[in-house]
């Protein structure tokens, strides 16, 4: 028999309280601070998250500063997390609470889910925490415990349990203090019931956890098979100039890394050689537009770069010109644009760049 609603609200909120990170968002309820948090938590771990929250709020401390900002400026502070819709949806966001809402948070979950890069789970989050809207969260973490505990094997990531689940969280929300017991979800699934391995001898939930006692805990939460990895195979042309210039070139077009900067890219259907670049039409464009005179290949093996759907073979080929004259960025400014962290990585690595 599945736990009831008062002993699961008490359990859960008695080991938050005992157990719960003194983490900095939790230390106030100014919504800025706590959407800032959330946006940067998304997707990303707590560990590596937190440094990057610290570069933030000392960067923009409040709306209107993220709002003022040029967005390659919050892109770069961005790099190294990915994802970078966050950051763009972040910087839009800003402008959007400046200038409709005069720089004031909305308070209510239909105005907050309006906002761009707010879904459900965010505009609840904000919603509970900060003033106090009987909203229930569900993330992967709320997934895990609702499904076990309760012995749901409805897919997460399907239409019908993505309902459900919200049904079910909604139901046993404690209204009273909807922002901590939000955070108690959250919290116990992110460091108790963990997706491999978590310690089910010694859980509060153990005598009433469907999952435990029917030995399905590896099973649940139950998810629709992801679509096939894509992989594609990337080709930069590092252009290094006889008056130590290169060329940055900025993803405009829909996709991964939009309005982040990379070297030229020749993209090719699977790895080739340096005789097949060099007769490719991107690269010959390239080189007459360049004058690049040698072609060499920096790294014999490929990079592989994964990102959540596409795998990104990558050869880096250094293209020396000898003068670009009026084209092309300084190599000393290189390190000043927002890249990829495929192209961070090379760049702290290439020698000439240092």
């Amino acid at each position: 028999m599945a736990i009831n609603t008062s002993k699961f609200r008490k359990n859960l909120i008695s080991w938050y309280l005992e157990n719960k990170r003194e983490l900095p968002w939790r230390a106030t309820r100014e919504p800025y601070l706590i959407w800032l948090s959330e946006i940067i938590l998304q997707q990303t771990r707590v560990e590596q998250g937190t440094p990057y929250y610290f570069k933030f709020i000392e960067a923009f401390p409040n709306v209107q500063a993220l709002a003022n900002a040029p967005q390659e400026q919050v892109l770069k502070l961005w790099q190294g997390l990915g994802y970078y819709s966050r950051a763009r949806n972040l910087h839009i966001t800003a402008q959007h609470i400046t200038g409709e809402f005069k720089g004031e948070f909305p308070k209510t979950y239909k105005e907050l889910l309006s906002l761009k890069g707010v879904g459900d789970y965010t505009a609840s989050a904000i919603g509970s925490i900060c003033f106090d809207l009987p909203t229930a969260v569900v993330d992967g973490n709320v997934y895990r415990i609702l499904s076990r505990i309760y012995g749901i094997s409805t897919p997460i990531n399907s239409s019908a349990g993505i309902k459900e689940f919200k049904q079910l969280a909604q139901k046993l929300l404690d209204i009273s203090q909807s922002g901590t017991f939000n955070q108690a979800t959250m919290e116990f699934g992110a460091r108790y019931c963990v997706p491999q391995n978590p310690d089910c001898l010694h859980c509060i939930f153990n005598k009433d956890c469907v999952a435990f006692l029917s030995n399905t805990v590896g099973e649940l939460p139950v998810k629709i098979k992801k679509q096939k990895i894509k992989k594609r195979y990337f080709n930069y042309i590092v252009i290094v100039s006889a008056d130590k210039k290169t060329i940055l070139n900025q993803r405009t077009g829909k996709g991964i890394w939009q309005q982040l900067y990379e070297f030229p890219l020749v993209e090719s259907a699977s790895e080739i050689s340096e005789n097949q670049l060099i007769n490719t039409d991107d690269y010959v464009s390239l080189s007459k537009i360049h004058g690049i005179t040698e072609l060499v290949l920096y790294n014999d093996v490929q990079v592989v770069h994964k990102l959540s759907h596409q795998h990104l073979y990558t050869k880096f080929w250094i293209g020396y010109s000898n003068n670009l004259n009026n084209n092309g960025i300084k190599i000393s400014e290189v390190q000043d644009f927002a890249v990829p962290v495929l192209v961070s990585n090379f760049i702290s690595s290439f020698p000439e760049f240092k």
